[in-house]
């Protein structure tokens, strides 16, 4: 893989394992961040969805689950906004946030998921106002490519 390119390698992600150095522990944020994705693709799951990859970076990009639901690739953004003075999670999915979902949802279709690049593709987005799983909410097509 060239340096362009980063991809964090199975059960060591960025946001589960929190840094790039070896053995350096995640902070609270990242190990809360950890845990709503867990969360998240738990409730996607027992709702028919298969979870194909997790925390997927690129240069300029970066999706936290990568699901399939029948025909369609899912590119899920999981938010968790315990305080919503600056906005609840689904505020803080910017315009800026949505293009770099889109950035990486690319590059992947055109390398590792390179034999889904023809299939229908979702963005979706998880939101949690608490590490709970009754105080979570999916909305399936959140947004947008065009």
């Amino acid at each position: 893989m060239s340096d362009r390119f980063e991809r964090a390698a199975p059960g060591h992600s960025h946001a589960d394992g929190g840094a790039d150095s070896i053995g350096a522990r995640p902070t609270p944020a990242q190990a809360r961040g950890a845990a709503a994705e867990a969360l998240a693709a738990e409730h996607l799951a027992a709702h028919g969805l298969r979870v194909i990859a997790r925390n997927v970076h690129c240069r300029g990009g970066e999706v936290d689950l990568i699901c399939l639901d029948r025909s369609h690739v899912v590119f899920v953004e999981v938010r968790l906004r315990r305080n919503s003075r600056f906005g609840g999670a689904a505020e803080s999915i910017t315009a800026a946030k949505r293009r770099r979902v889109m950035i990486a949802a690319q590059w992947w279709l055109g390398g590792a998921g390179r034999h889904f690049r023809n299939a229908p593709c979702r963005f979706d987005a998880v939101l949690l106002d608490a590490l709970d799983p009754a105080r979570l909410t999916w909305l399936a097509g959140a947004f947008d490519a065009g």
